[in-house]
């Protein structure tokens, strides 16, 4: 009881009541940073693409990726640990560079966050078909599933938080099985490629024009997606006991069990193909389900089929979780339209209207499925949108630490001299990273497919920047926000 009177004290000092139930532990909140960072969803992202563009040296772009990430991370853990309040990036922005930038900052997230509920849909829609049918869905079916996918992370997070916490469980066990049990069965029991061929291309630079680093480049841009969530932790800060040290703790942790589980996944894939040749010429479609079911045979086809479709129905969950959080901190603030509205809270004490209302635009962006061009677009752009997010908060952070308006060390999560460092070196990845992924690739948009799909991360970013940049100027929604308070008072833990 004293802890939850001292976070909610705590809670009042950023101006604040405590509407939201605070019932989430250190563990549960590490499930929701495990399962929307998902290594399932993740590795299916990354693995064909990868062989396609470096061959079985595609794994190194992932440990590239893990790395920069992981410097990220942390500068994410810092700030989380001295603003314990739901809203994440928002709300870390605004009271360190003012609130005109936190509301762009908040919007390309939001947009950013619905495209990743949509893609997860999409992507999940196919493994909910196979577990009933053989083949590809057609159009029209797949976009059906995928809203399915929707309605059931909806419905269970409209049932309250406890619910959320039991289907997220589900889906740990169920990564665990299909990722790590999996690998190391395939490690020890089928190992058809020896630790060389991890430095070898097997010609896939051709995909590239003959360069390699061209395709390791490219490989790199897509590898970005397999680490993308781990903020999603942030978003449930109100709901956390003892925030200030349960969040970035569950943050670094479901980011480095995730990471080290993909990277175990990716390896023991590529040792296991009997025939690597094929995942790069693009003959194998799928190299994960291939050296799963030839490894432990026929039998495991379905078995598997259900473990990955639970951890993807995990991730859908988990992210309709965070994003309705997000929506919530933004309508609070009164920075939306229909604000009241959205930040209404009803007796399960959770955002339900506001869990609603992005499940209805992760649905319409489904529609784009009934177009594989528009979908490669939407699935393109929700990975560079967070990376550019991801560059503004740690830029915003580095100015804030030299100009003296944030002190890191007031925090849970003091790391000194070490922490400018890390942050230095997070700004640095992520101009490289952001420019990459940004990058104008021919060779990853859509066979047949427009420059409006090659240049899909540019073009979207930049429509949805100067529509919230249009909406500051005009509705002047920064002018609702009452005072924040004192950087010092609220940094003191």
């Amino acid at each position: 009881m004293d802890d939850t009177r001292t976070d909610a004290r705590e809670l009042a000092e950023f101006g604040y009541q405590q509407e939201l139930r605070r019932t989430l532990s250190a563990w549960a909140v590490f499930a929701i940073g495990f399962a929307t960072i998902s290594p399932v969803v993740g590795i299916y992202a990354v693995v064909q693409l990868g062989f396609v563009f470096a061959g079985p040296a595609w794994i190194w772009a992932v440990v590239a990726a893990f790395l920069g990430q992981l410097l990220v991370a942390v500068v994410y853990a810092e700030l989380s640990s001295q603003f314990p309040v739901t809203g994440g990036v928002y709300q870390w922005v605004r009271r360190l560079a003012g609130p005109r930038l936190g509301w762009l900052v908040g919007w390309i997230y939001l947009a950013s966050a619905v495209a990743s509920l949509t893609t997860v849909a999409y992507l999940g829609a196919s493994w909910l078909y196979m577990l009933f049918a053989d083949g590809a869905p057609s159009a029209a079916v797949h976009v059906l599933l995928g809203v399915v996918f929707l309605a059931v992370a909806l419905g269970v997070n409209l049932l309250g938080v406890n619910p959320v916490k039991h289907f997220l469980n589900a889906g740990i066990i169920a990564e665990g099985v299909a990722s790590i049990a999996v690998s190391l069965i395939l490690l020890v029991f089928v190992h058809h490629n020896g630790f060389g061929i991890l430095f070898d291309t097997l010609g896939a630079q051709a995909a590239s024009g003959g360069s390699v680093t061209a395709g390791v480049l490219t490989c790199l841009a897509v590898a970005g997606w397999a680490f993308l969530g781990f903020d999603a932790t942030t978003q449930v800060a109100e709901e956390t006991e003892q925030p200030r040290r349960s969040v970035p703790r569950a943050l670094l942790r479901a980011y480095l069990f995730v990471a080290l589980t993909v990277l175990l996944t990716g390896l023991a894939v590529t040792l296991a193909l009997s025939r690597p040749e094929d995942a790069v010429s693009g003959a194998l479609a799928d190299p994960v389900f291939t050296a799963v079911t030839q490894g432990l045979g026929g039998w495991s086809e379905k078995p598997f089929v259900l473990v990955v479709l639970i951890a993807f129905f995990a991730c859908a969950i988990s992210i309709q979780t965070y994003i309705g959080r997000a929506v919530y901190a933004f309508a609070r603030d009164r920075q939306l339209p229909f604000s009241t509205t959205l930040a209404t809270v009803g007796p399960r004490q959770i955002p339900y209207v506001s869990l609603i209302a992005t499940a209805v635009l992760a649905g319409l962006g489904l529609l784009l499925g009934l177009n594989g061009n528009a979908a490669a677009t939407l699935i393109a752009f929700g990975s560079g949108g967070f990376y550019f997010i991801f560059l503004t908060v740690a830029v915003v952070a580095l100015v804030a630490r030299r100009t003296g308006r944030w002190n890191p060390d007031r925090g849970a999560v003091r790391l000194g001299r070490t922490g400018l460092v890390v942050n230095v070196l997070a700004v640095l990845w992520l101009l490289f990273e952001a420019v990459n992924i940004a990058w104008p690739r021919a060779e990853l948009a859509p066979a047949g497919g427009s420059w409006i799909q090659v240049w899909a991360v540019v073009l979207v970013f930049s429509a949805l920047f100067l529509l919230g940049l249009a909406y500051v100027l005009l509705a002047k929604p920064h002018t609702r926000l009452a005072p924040s308070p004192n950087t010092e008072k609220v940094t003191t833990p």
